[in-house]
């Protein structure tokens, strides 16, 4: 019955918290209001949510996601100083990335994370998911993007999504 309820408990109770947080006040209508929202909003949302996988390796996760934010830290800089100089000098193009993952959740990660690094923008991810194509600020040579992002990003998703392999 609480599992019906409660479909997803963490999301639910991260949007309690939140909306407290939001309207500034703990009063008693407050967490009423936050509470009906904390468990509509999930029902609603449910058929959008990705499930985690089974098997998934979370302790591997941390050491990607301190490397992701290191990335995106020199990245900023790089495209500071990229955009700041001679903005003819740049290079853009769009690049096909072929991608080996099956996992939802570990494409929506590779997808989020290759849009979050300033100098690249996931544009579009091909129907049968095998193809994300990646606009890239200043390339010089595709294969040496297409590498770095199958090195840097997939390759430790493989490892993280055991069933994200082929």
């Amino acid at each position: 019955m609480i599992a019906r309820l409660l479909p997803h408990p963490a999301q639910s109770l991260l949007l309690l918290a939140t909306w407290l947080l939001l309207v500034n006040s703990f009063a008693f209508a407050h967490w009423l209001l936050g509470a009906l929202l904390a468990l509509v909003i999930p029902h609603l949302l449910g058929p959008l949510l990705v499930e985690h996988p089974r098997g998934w390796r979370a302790l591997r996760l941390l050491p990607f996601l301190l490397m992701v934010l290191g990335d995106i830290l020199v990245a900023n800089f790089q495209v500071a100083r990229l955009t700041l100089g001679r903005m003819g000098a740049l290079r853009p193009a769009f690049v096909e990335v072929p991608i080996e993952l099956d996992d939802e959740l570990a494409i929506s990660i590779l997808v989020s994370v290759v849009t979050m690094t300033p100098g690249t923008l996931a544009a579009d991810l091909s129907q049968d998911r095998r193809t994300l194509l990646v606009h890239g600020l200043n390339v010089s040579e595709p294969q040496d993007l297409i590498d770095e992002i199958k090195q840097r990003y997939e390759a430790p998703l493989k490892e993280i999504f055991p069933c994200s392999a082929t």
